[in-house]
């Protein structure tokens, strides 16, 4: 397990695709990378998973909670979003 980088955090093209289909904002992806415990996954990349508040509706289904998962990668002068997945609780 990494700690978290204060390296600026950018989403991908791929990444920022999804934003819509999925459910998270760039906000979401942020604090999930700057406040929780990076986990190694394949092929170099890091992921984090974060729990929101979210007491809203989603795809005709009320949620109380929201988790948003980034995968990324730690470059030299950046964090680079690769995808994120969001589940709803």
């Amino acid at each position: 397990m990494s700690s978290p980088s204060p390296k600026p955090i950018r989403l991908s093209a791929h990444a920022r695709g999804y934003i819509s289909r999925r459910g998270f904002t760039e906000a979401e992806v942020r604090e999930a990378i700057r406040k929780a415990p990076w986990k190694a996954t394949r092929d170099g990349r890091w992921e984090a998973s974060h729990d929101f508040d979210y007491k809203d509706f989603w795809n005709g289904t009320y949620y109380p909670y929201k988790r948003v998962r980034p995968i990324f990668v730690e470059l030299p002068t950046e964090i680079l979003v690769v995808t994120v997945y969001t589940y709803f609780l």
